[in-house]
């Protein structure tokens, strides 16, 4: 079992570009924009501890902004669980971390961030 402590530093780009593409959405009001770079943000992150937790962490004042009470009692277990399960290796890799989705359900990475993954594992 491969125990994952912190994003390597050729991924931390990808991961940052994304969580600056939500806040800037968010920032326009743009929600389902700023959300599906949150989700993205969680897929890339998702291995790592420390920036599976801030995606969850984010995710939480999004739905707190939002006022959705679905997305912020749904984020409160992802994000006290989260982090731990990266730190073990235990995640549903391609998960998208929303609580419109089950936290244990493996999905389908897209192209593009399964290509940005696959040539990190590779470096």
């Amino acid at each position: 079992m491969k125990i994952f402590t912190s994003m390597p530093k050729t991924l931390k780009p990808y991961y940052q570009d994304e969580l600056s593409k939500a806040q800037s959405a968010l920032l326009k009001n743009e929600l389902q924009k700023s959300w599906y770079h949150l989700e993205r943000a969680h897929i890339l992150g998702q291995p790592y501890p420390v920036a599976h937790t801030a995606v969850h962490w984010k995710m939480l004042k999004f739905g707190i902004k939002i006022k959705n009470g679905k997305e912020i009692i749904g984020q409160l277990p992802r994000l006290i669980f989260g982090g731990v399960k990266s730190f073990v290796g235990k995640i549903p890799v391609g998960n998208t971390g929303g609580a419109n989705v089950s936290p244990l359900k493996p999905m389908e990475i897209p192209e593009d961030l399964a290509s940005i993954i696959n040539n990190i594992k590779t470096n």
